[in-house]
Formats: structure tokens, C-alpha cells, sequence
């Protein structure tokens, strides 16, 4: 009897959403699929029964939301949400009456509604601010973890999977049914600049001292690493290096780390590590130890080399940040309800685990504050909100020549951090290095304004 409490409180919405549970059908024969909402209750994904009973479910914002909600097809399966959520969807509260009602009239339940985090307005920015690039954008709040907007271009319609099932998969050069959100790996370019500060300030307690003459370039063992366009900073601390992108300050930062400390503050900050996420994801990679290349630590210590991440982990950091080095768990279903509305359950913030001190947070946000104010990224100063970031260029060769990944990642209201965003602007042509940052300009201003 113990068992059986257990398995139907705990393990049974694990089965029951598990792809390989047949017994999956026999809830369709029951229960009309749920339909999703954003947190304004803006319709997302919903069944539509037709005069003879077909059932036919479909996603009114089409290609918008198609890596977060995902789709639902019998023969193809299910991903993003409609994966994820199948128990509840597949559950029905509705009153008891109408349930024997139903029953009398041989007529199946209505499922219950799922009511997301996500914000339809912000999705529907984000995907125009975004255009006609390949890249992702990840919007949550800083204190609570709920995620706002979780975008990935190129998409695709779930409405027509079926009709473009063969096309969809066989385009592996925009590869859309892929959710760069969560999935992509990316080098994080000058972004990782976070992490390597953080290392300097762990082992240097008088980090404030930190000074270095920037020439545009810096040369160690016959490699030679540049400032983006040769840009010479001249005398500068870690706060105008980190403000400026200084990639000469630190490589110099990056050759003084003790490394095996260096990849354990990557792995505090959840490198190499589990990630939470309810969806299917990659996890990042960093790591650098006594055997790795001096050429190698140099190009890690600016964001280049074999570290890869994904935006999704690069907002993590960033709330955790904005946060006061706690990392709030993040989720995207905001409460289940029945088809009428009655709330079922409420999901509440809770926090994750602390990724650094309140200390290291406070001065991580001070330089990510100058890089608004006076560095990098000044095209977000001067709006009615407040903010602070990092701008990262990753650069890339391919057989049509050089390639770029433009990044930005930061938060809104210093004081009292509100909204955490990461883009990427994933393999463009052009000397553009903060591409990312208007179409995150153009986000926040439909949010403030």
C-alpha cells in the first residue's frame, strides 16, 4: 500500500510522460488535450474538436513559440512543453458533474489548461528583434526564475510538422528544429570575461590594484592575441578592462590563474555540470589543467578556445549575478488549472544554489554596470530603466571565411534587479561586434515602455 501511494504521488507523472508508456493513448481516449496560456492568458496551444469528433491541436503564434511549447503529433511524437507537461494535459479537474454528464453522453473530459511563465507580447519582440539571423534569446526574472521568453530562430511551424517533417530534418545547415536556447554551443566570447574576473578576484584579495598597459595586442610564446579592431586601452584596472573588453588585460588576467582553481570556479559557476532545465539541453564545457597549452589558456581566458555554452547557461550566471550570487530556479509553468479556470497547483520560486558570494556578486554587477555606462555596451544608458551587462564577439572560421557570434548578456534595474536577458547572434559577416545589443535594446524598451 506504501508502494502504491508513492508510485501515484511521485513516480507516476514520470511514467506516464515518459515516450516509451503506451498506456499514454489510453488517457487520449478519455480526456481532450489541454491547451497551454502565457502568464496573460494568451492562447498557446490548444485542441480544436471538429462537428465528427477529429481532434486537431494547433499553436495560433505558429513558428513564435515552437522550441519552448514544442508539438504534438501522434505518429512524430513530442517535445518542448507538450513533452514535458503531458500528465497535466492529459488530466482533467473539471467539476464532477460535467464529468458524469460527460460520461452519460459517452463525451470525453476536458483536459487541463497549463498556464506558462512565458509573456506572448515579449516572445513576439523578441522574434521580430531577432529578424531574419539564426541566434536565441532567453529573458527571466532575476528573483524569482521565471522565464518571460524563450526564443530560437531559424523555427518552424508545428501546425505543419507533418507536411514539413522530411524538409525539417534534412536541413542541416539552419537546422530549425534545433532549440539554440538550451541546445546550442557556443564560445562564449568576451561574455566569459565573468568568469575569468571572478577567478582573478578569488585569488587576488587586492584585485583593486590590478592595473595593465593595454598596446592592442599582448604576445606570449609567439602567440599573439589582439583588441578587437587593434583598439589600444592604454592604463586600465579590471573595472575598465572588463568595461572596455580589454582582450589584452585578460589574457595577461588569464596566464596568472592557477588553472585547476580556474576550472573549478567554471564548474562553481555550473560548467561541466547538470543545468535546471525541465527541457532538453547541452551541457557547457570549460576546462583547463597543467597540461593545457599556454596558447590555450590564453584564448579561454577571453572566451575563445574549447569553452562552449549555451545562451539559456549564460542567463543563469547572469541571474545569479543580479541576484546576489543565488541562481533562483528557473521554470516555465506558472500554475495548471482546469478548462475553467480553477487553479489545480501553483509552482513557487525557490532558489537553486548559491553560485557566489554576495561580495563577488556585488562587484561582478559594478563592472557590469560600467560596461553600460561607459564601455561596450553604452547603447542601453541613459533609458528610463537601469542596466548592466557583458558584450561578447566569438570569432570562427568557416569555408566562406570568418564568422562571428555576437552576445550580449545582462539585467535590468541595478539596484533592484528585475529582468535577466541573453542573445546571441549566431554566424554573421561584418565588424559589428555588439550586434546582440539592440535587439536586446529593442526587448527591454517594449518591456519599460
Amino acid at each position: 500500500m506504501g508502494y502504491l501511494i508513492f508510485f501515484t504521488a511521485v513516480r507516476a507523472k514520470d511514467i506516464v510522460n515518459s515516450p516509451y508508456n503506451a498506456r499514454q493513448d489510453n488517457f487520449a481516449d478519455l480526456v481532450i488535450r489541454g491547451a497551454f496560456s502565457d502568464r496573460k492568458g494568451n492562447t498557446l496551444a490548444l485542441t480544436e474538436v471538429a462537428e465528427d469528433g477529429t481532434e486537431i491541436r494547433r499553436y495560433p503564434y505558429g513558428d513564435v513559440f515552437a522550441h519552448v511549447i514544442g508539438y504534438n503529433h501522434g505518429e512524430l511524437g513530442k517535445t518542448g512543453l507538450e513533452s514535458v507537461e503531458n500528465f497535466s494535459l492529459l488530466s482533467s479537474n473539471a467539476f464532477f458533474l460535467e464529468k458524469i454528464k460527460d460520461e452519460f453522453q459517452d463525451q470525453k473530459h476536458w483536459g487541463d489548461t497549463v498556464v506558462t511563465t512565458l509573456d506572448a507580447d515579449l516572445q513576439q519582440t523578441a522574434y521580430l528583434a531577432l529578424g531574419d539571423n539564426k541566434g536565441a534569446v532567453v529573458v527571466m526574472e532575476a528573483s524569482t526564475g521565471k522565464i518571460l521568453v524563450m526564443l530560437s530562430k531559424p523555427s518552424y511551424d508545428p501546425n505543419q510538422i507533418e507536411e514539413n517533417w522530411s524538409y525539417l530534418n534534412a536541413d542541416e545547415e539552419n537546422s530549425p528544429m534545433l532549440n539554440r536556447a538550451t541546445q546550442g554551443s557556443y564560445a562564449p566570447g568576451s561574455t566569459f570575461k565573468v568568469v575569468t574576473a571572478l577567478e582573478y578576484m578569488r585569488e587576488h584579495p587586492d584585485y583593486e590594484n590590478y592595473t595593465y598597459e593595454c598596446g592592442g595586442e599582448i604576445t606570449s610564446n609567439n602567440v599573439t592575441i589582439r583588441c578587437f579592431d587593434s583598439t589600444v586601452h592604454g592604463l586600465e584596472n579590471l573595472q575598465s578592462s572588463f568595461a572596455n573588453s580589454c582582450n589584452a588585460s585578460f589574457v595577461n588576467i588569464g596566464l596568472s590563474l592557477n588553472r585547476s582553481s580556474y576550472t573549478k570556479t567554471g564548474e562553481d559557476l555550473l560548467f561541466n555540470k547538470k543545468l535546471p532545465c525541465v527541457l532538453d539541453y547541452t551541457k557547457s564545457s570549460f576546462s583547463v589543467d597543467q597540461n593545457t597549452g599556454e596558447a590555450e589558456v590564453m584564448m579561454t581566458a577571453m572566451g575563445q578556445g574549447r569553452t562552449l555554452v549555451s545562451p539559456y547557461h549564460m542567463a543563469l550566471i547572469t541571474s545569479a549575478v543580479a541576484n546576489g550570487g543565488t541562481l533562483m530556479e528557473p521554470y516555465l509553468v506558472e500554475k495548471v488549472t482546469n478548462h475553467t479556470g480553477r487553479e489545480i497547483k501553483k509552482n513557487v520560486p525557490k532558489s537553486y544554489r548559491k553560485l557566489m558570494t554576495s561580495d563577488e556578486a556585488a562587484q561582478l554587477k559594478s563592472y557590469m554596470q560600467a560596461v553600460v555606462e561607459e564601455g561596450t555596451g553604452m547603447l542601453l544608458s541613459g533609458q528610463t530603466y537601469t542596466a548592466a551587462g557583458k558584450t561578447g564577439t566569438a570569432e570562427y572560421s568557416m569555408d566562406d571565411g570568418e564568422k562571428m557570434h555576437s552576445w550580449f548578456m545582462g539585467f535590468t534595474n541595478v539596484d533592484n534587479p528585475e529582468l535577466v536577458i541573453s542573445v546571441i547572434v549566431e554566424g554573421y559577416d561584418g565588424n559589428d561586434g555588439a550586434k546582440a545589443v539592440p535587439i536586446a535594446k529593442q526587448i527591454l524598451d517594449a518591456y519599460y515602455y
